[in-house]
C-alpha cells in the first residue's frame, strides 16, 4: 500500500518490493535506538549486517558481543557502502546522514534516510507479520502525521489477521504503565495483549533479552529508553528504571516496561509495580511466558513427565551456593527427586553441580543447557552433573541460557544416556 511522494519531489508513487537480504552486506550508520530498531530486523531477513558509529548503545553492544553483527567503531567513510545492497543512515547528524545518502546515490545502493525520509532513495514500511505474511504499509513520507497513521494502519490489519475483526481507529492511550512480559525471545511468543499494548504506548522501556525484533514495529515517534543489562557490561540500575518510568507515566505518557519472559519470574518487576503505587501511577500487567517452561518445552524436554517426576524448582543462580547473599537451599535441593531448572546459572553451574553432588544427588544425573532458547541460533547441550564444568568449556556456552537438571532429561534424549 503506497501513496504519493519521492525524494526528488515528483508525485510518483513509491515502488513497493521485498528484499531478500539473506548473506548480503548491509550498512548501518550510527549506533543509536535509531539503529537498535532496525538492526534486529536486518538480522532475522538474514543480511550481514555493518554498522559505523563511534558508539553504540548497550543492546547493538550485546548484538555485537553474540557475533551478529560487525562494528566498525569510528566516524563515517564514503569506502564503507562498498559492496553494499542497502544502507540505512541513522545518526543524529544531518550532514553525516546526507553524506551516507549521497555516498549510496553514487554506488546505486538504495538507502534509507531516518532523520529525513524524503532525502533517500528509500522508506522503511510500518512492518508486521502474521506466520507467514509480511505485512508492509508504506504512506506519505513528507506528512509528519504519516508514521502514526501507517503503524496504525498495519495494526488494524494484523489484528484482522488474527481475529477476523477490523477495527477502525486505534484504541485510546491513557497515562500509565503497562508491564509486559515479552516471552522467552521469538517475537511470534509474545501474548497478542503484549503486542497490541506495545504499538499503543509513548514511551517504551526495554530490556536487552525482550524481543528485539518488535522494536522495528515500533512507529518512528515513540520514545525509546534502552535499559539493556548486559553480563559484566554496562547496565541501568533498577532506581533509574522505576525513576524513568514513574516521571513518563506522571507526564501524561503511555508507558511500556517491556521485558523478557515473565515480569515477576526473577524479573525483578513487582519492584516496579510498588514504586508505580507509591507515585500513585496506575499500572498494569501483561504477563509472558515464562521461559524456565517454555524453552525446555520448545527444545523437547518436559519439565515434568508422568512416573517421572512430580514436582519442578525454578531456581536463581545469579551467585553461586555458599554466597553470602544465596537465598537457596542447595542442600535441600539436592534431596529432591524432581526437575531443577536454574536460570541466570552459566557462570555458576560448575559450582551448583559440585553442590549438589556434595550434597548427595547422583553425579550422573542428566543435565541439558538449552542456549539461546526459541530463536534462530538455539542449541542444547547435554551433560551430568560429573561433567557439565567441562561440556560447558568445550561448547563455550554463553548466557542465556536455561539449565535442567534432573530424569525429564533422560526422557527427552534416551540416546544420550
Amino acid at each position: 500500500m503506497t501513496s504519493s511522494g519521492t525524494s526528488s519531489g515528483t508525485d510518483f508513487p513509491t515502488y513497493p518490493s521485498g528484499l531478500m537480504l539473506e548473506d548480503r552486506k548491509v550498512v548501518v550508520v550510527g549506533g543509536g535506538t535509531v539503529a537498535q530498531r532496525r538492526v534486529p530486523g536486518l538480522i532475522a531477513a538474514g543480511a550481514r549486517v555493518e554498522l559505523v558509529s563511534p558508539t553504540v548503545t548497550p543492546a547493538i553492544e550485546g548484538l555485537v558481543g553474540s557475533g551478529e553483527v560487525t562494528w566498525h567503531e569510528r566516524v563515517f567513510a564514503d569506502a564503507d557502502v562498498d559492496g553494499a545492497w542497502y544502507v540505512i543512515a541513522a545518526t543524529d547528524d544531518a550532514e553525516v546522514n546526507a553524506a551516507v545518502v549521497a555516498a549510496a546515490e553514487r554506488r546505486h545502493t538504495f538507502c534509507v534516510r531516518a532523520d529525513d525520509a524524503t532525502g533517500g532513495s528509500a522508506w522503511t514500511p510500518a512492518v508486521g507479520r502474521h506466520g507467514e505474511v509480511t505485512v508492509a504499509v508504506l504512506g506519505d513520507q513528507r506528512d509528519h502525521r504519516d508514521p502514526r497513521r501507517t503503524a496504525a494502519l498495519r495494526d488494524r490489519i494484523l489484528e484482522r489477521l488474527h481475529s477476523g475483526e477490523l477495527d477502525t481507529e486505534p484504541g485510546p492511550r491513557t497515562p500509565g504503565v503497562v508491564l509486559i512480559g515479552g516471552g522467552p525471545g521469538d517475537p511470534d511468543l509474545i501474548t497478542l495483549a503484549g503486542r497490541k499494548a506495545l504499538m499503543e504506548a509513548d514511551v517504551v522501556v526495554a530490556d536487552r533479552l525482550a524481543p528485539r525484533e518488535l522494536l522495528g514495529d515500533l512507529s518512528p515517534d515513540v520514545e525509546l529508553v534502552d535499559v539493556a543489562k548486559l553480563p559484566r557490561g554496562r547496565s541501568a540500575q533498577q532506581e533509574e528504571i522505576n525513576r524513568v518510568i514513574v516521571e513518563a507515566a506522571l507526564a501524561g505518557k503511555r508507558v511500556a516496561r517491556f521485558k523478557g519472559g515473565d515480569n515477576f519470574v526473577f524479573g525483578r518487576g513487582y519492584e516496579e509495580i510498588i514504586a508505580c503505587r507509591e507515585a500513585g501511577v496506575p499500572v498494569t500487567v501483561i504477563p509472558g511466558i515464562s521461559s524456565p517452561i517454555a524453552v525446555p518445552a520448545i527444545a523437547g524436554i518436559p519439565v515434568t513427565h508422568r512416573g517421572v517426576t512430580h514436582e519442578f524448582t525454578v531456581v536463581s543462580g545469579h551467585v553461586p551456593p555458599g554466597h553470602p547473599d544465596s537465598l537457596v537451599d542447595w542442600e535441600g535441593l539436592a534431596r529432591m527427586r524432581g526437575t531443577l531448572v536454574l536460570m541466570m546459572a552459566v557462570e555458576n553451574a560448575p559450582a551448583i553441580a559440585a553442590s549438589l553432588v556434595a550434597n548427595g544427588k547422583d553425579p550422573w544425573t542428566p543435565v541439558a543447557v538449552v542456549c539461546d532458547g526459541t530463536m534462530p541460533t538455539q542449541r542444547t547441550v547435554l551433560a551430568t552433573l560429573t561433567t557439565l564444568a567441562d561440556r560447558l568449556v568445550e561448547e563455550a556456552v554463553k548466557a542465556p541460557a536455561i539449565i535442567v537438571v534432573g530424569e525429564v532429561v533422560r526422557v527427552a534424549h534416551p540416546e544420550a544416556f
